[in-house]
This record gives structure tokens, C-alpha cells and sequence, in this order.
């Protein structure tokens, strides 16, 4: 599929609300963004923003703790913990409520009546969060449960659809060697189907090539790995497209017996991004690929994602923090900071148009090329307490123009929309 094919307006993939909390660490918080067929989405901020964790819950590396992550149209990640606490918010606020209605009625026997109906409504409204709850959550676990068994008879019907007729034309015409190959063909294609799950369409490079790669693991064995747990037997083929896939990314074929201490960074990362694409997906999550290697072989690294985006038709969440790598690669832009999105626009229109004050901040720590330029550039310190006063107007996310939202409250609103007005 090539990106002529792609329609840019349909939404691949879409995160409603995602929370990922490591016990008090809310390290994801509250997260809401879409990505488009066939785009390039950068995730941008400081180390420690939560960039990574909301590509590994997405991916389901993590489990999430709050949220939905949807996939093709299908859920393929439901925390349920939120859903949880709202029970339990709920139970100790009626209890709260109820406590001083019930020693009125023992001081005031009189009020006895009165209270109890009170009471009663308390206990419905409780009954009616409690009960809406408890639906997401069965509802969670469900999609959960089932999402990779529906998306295996979908395979399943897409090759009966494709081979049944080609066996039965086969059988109506005494082929008995054409039968046998389709036959077989199509037995190993509807048992990888069994075993394959919708998440494997989400592939994901990592950031350290070293660390990603089994050191004891032949390259061979590396890209072919997710093949074969998908239930490919067929060695010739598995061969084949390893050696396709080295091809691909700028390696030769003679690297398939090598081991990963035998190759330089860059060429690491290479063989990280052929284990991602052998799987054949339609989305991948880098993550911070370019960050451990050298600036002449980011360059090249880079080069290979986008020159795969137009071959393959791929769709990709781009996680950095250098802007300068996003803006030239990335279509659209989100700016994390301490768990949460703060500002999302276009490339263009971010860099043009720069609203929160951390993103200003970010924006002011490239640096220059031109040295005179370098020696008069301000550098913009961000202070949450300063730059903010969230004490009464709670900040939620804003859209100020078309497709670009800020994180602000009704203050800061006014003054964003007069900014771009000017």
C-alpha cells in the first residue's frame, strides 16, 4: 500500500483520556489525541514527560490504568482503575452525606421522614454511578476478552473469501498439483490467522539499539522472531523475507548470521526497524529512534522511516524531544509535559504559532546554526507556578484555532485567541 492509497482524514488510531499511573506517579495523565491514516505524529517533551509511557500503554506493553485506546475502530486498550475510584469517590461521598443526615433523625425523631427520603435519593444516585461503572468496566474486560478472537475470524473470512473459490475451480478442473499447493497455502495461512492478534498491526522501534537486541540472538533469528511466533514454519519463506527485510532498510544479506555486537549503532537500529516492518503493520511507534546514534546517522535513520512511510503506506508516532528532528519529519505535533498534553498543532502552525508557555520554552532551546544568531537567542524558562494561576479556573484542553489545542483555562483562552487575532 502506498500512500496515494491512504485517505489522510481517516482516524487509525485514537487515545480517549489514557491514564498510566505507577502508584502516586501519575505518569500519563489524562491524554487525548488522534492519529490519522498515513501521518506522521510527533510526541514531543522533556525526558521524563511521559512520551514513552504513552507509547508503551498504547502498545500495551503497559497495562493502562485509565482510558481507551482505539484501534481500526476497535478497542484494544481499556484501564479500568479509573472506573474503579469513581465507585469508590462516589460510596464515600454518599457516605459523607448520609452521616449527618442520620444523626440529625437521632437527635430529631421528628425528621425521621424527611431524612430517610433524603437518604433514599442519596442511595439511588449512588446505586445509578455505581451501576453505570461497573457496565464500563464489564464492558472493558469484554473487548479485552475478545478483540483478538474477532479480529481472527475477520482474517479467517478474508481467506476463505480469497482461497475457497481458487481450490473449488481447482478440484472442478482435475488439477490435483495446483489443489495440493492451495490447499496447503492456504491451511498455513488460516493457522497464522488463529494466532494473530490485532495489536501486532502496532509495531514499535525502541530507543536504545543495544539494549533492544538479544546479544545471543543471530540477526536472522531477530527479524524473524515475530514470524515465527505468528506460526510461519515455512523456512525458505521466513529466509526470504528476512532477507527482504535487510534489503529494505540498507543492509545485505550476508548480515543474517551476524550477531548484534558485530554492527555499529545506526546499522542497530536498522535491523530494529526490519523486525518491526517483517510484521507487515500499519502503524509503528519510534521511540526516540535517532536519540543514542550520532547526528550524521540520525540524518539517515530518519531518511529510512520517511522513505518506508511513502513505500509502505505506514502510519507513525514519532516520540522525541528534539523539536528540530519533529518539525522536519512530523505532520502534526503533540507537546507533553509532566504527564500531560499541553499544546497540539500542525508542524507548521506549532512552530509559527506557539501559545503555551512551555512550548515557547522548548522552542527557545534549539539551537542556532548561525553563531551570531546563537549569542543573541533568549532562552524562555518555564514555571508552571509562575506562568499559571489554576487556584479557581481549572486549565482543560482548548481548541483555539482549527486543529490547535492548548491546555488552558478560560483566562488564558481569551488571551490565546487574541494572540492569533493580531
Amino acid at each position: 500500500m502506498t500512500e496515494n492509497n491512504v485517505k489522510k482524514d481517516d482516524v487509525l488510531l485514537r487515545v480517549e483520556h489514557l491514564c498510566q499511573y505507577f502508584g502516586p506517579v501519575k505518569a500519563v495523565d489524562d491524554v487525548s489525541f488522534d492519529i490519522k491514516k498515513g501521518e506522521v505524529f510527533g510526541l514531543v517533551g522533556e525526558s521524563g514527560c511521559g512520551k514513552t509511557t504513552t507509547g508503551r500503554t498504547i502498545i500495551k506493553l503497559y497495562e493502562a490504568t485509565g482510558g481507551d485506546v482505539y484501534f481500526k475502530g476497535q478497542r484494544i486498550c481499556a484501564g479500568t482503575l479509573t472506573y474503579v475510584n469513581a465507585i469508590k469517590e462516589a460510596r464515600m461521598k454518599a457516605k459523607a452525606e448520609i452521616a449527618p443526615l442520620l444523626a440529625d433523625t437521632k437527635a430529631n425523631p421528628d425528621n425521621k421522614a424527611q431524612n430517610d427520603e433524603k437518604i433514599a435519593a442519596i442511595k439511588a444516585s449512588l446505586a445509578e454511578v455505581v451501576n453505570e461503572n461497573k457496565a464500563k468496566i464489564a464492558s472493558a474486560r469484554a473487548d479485552q476478552k475478545h478483540i483478538d478472537k474477532r479480529y481472527s475470524e475477520t482474517l479467517i473470512a478474508e481467506l476463505n473469501e480469497k482461497y475457497l473459490p481458487l481450490i473449488k475451480a481447482a478440484e472442478d478442473a482435475g488439477d490435483e498439483d495446483k489443489l495440493a499447493a492451495l490447499s496447503k497455502e492456504y491451511k498455513r495461512e488460516k493457522r497464522k490467522a488463529k494466532k494473530t492478534k490485532l495489536i501486532t498491526q502496532i509495531q514499535m522501534i525502541f530507543q536504545d539499539p543495544v539494549a533492544s537486541l538479544d546479544p545471543r540472538m543471530t540477526v536472522r533469528e531477530i527479524i524473524s522472531e515475530g514470524l515465527i511466533i505468528q506460526g510461519e514454519t515455512d523456512k525458505e519463506k521466513i529466509n526470504e523475507k528476512v532477507y527482504e527485510m535487510l534489503e529494505l532498510v540498507g543492509l545485505v544479506r550476508e548480515h543474517a548470521g551476524r550477531y548484534p555486537h558485530e554492527f555499529s549503532g545506526g546499522q542497530k537500529q536498522r535491523i530494529g526497524i526490519a523486525r518491526s516492518v517483517i510484521m507487515n503493520p500499519e502503524m509503528i511507534i519510534a521511540d526516540e529512534p535517532v536519540s543514542a546514534l550520532d547526528v550524521s546517522i540520525q540524518a539517515q535513520v530518519i531518511n529510512l522511516l520517511n522513505e518506508l512511510k511513502e513505500k509502505l503506506g505506514l502510519t507513525i508516532l514519532f516520540i522525541a524531544h528534539d523539536l528540530s528532528v519533529v518539525k522536519y519529519f512530523s505532520d502534526r505535533i503533540g507537546v507533553m509535559y509532566f504527564g500531560k498534553m499541553v499544546e497540539l498543532a500542525s508542524s507548521d502552525e506549532l512552530f509559527a504559532h506557539p501559545l503555551h508557555p512551555y512550548t515557547k520554552s522548548l522552542l527557545s532551546a534549539i539551537p542556532l546554526p548561525d553563531p551570531i544568531s546563537e549569542k543573541k537567542r533568549q532562552r524562555i524558562t518555564y514555571n508552571p507556578l509562575v506562568s499559571h494561576d489554576y487556584s479557581v479556573d481549572k486549565p482543560s484542553m482548548r481548541e483555539v484555532a482549527p486543529g490547535h489545542f492548548v491546555r488552558c483555562n478560560d483566562k488564558e483562552f481569551a488571551e490565546y485567541r487574541a494572540m492569533l487575532a493580531e
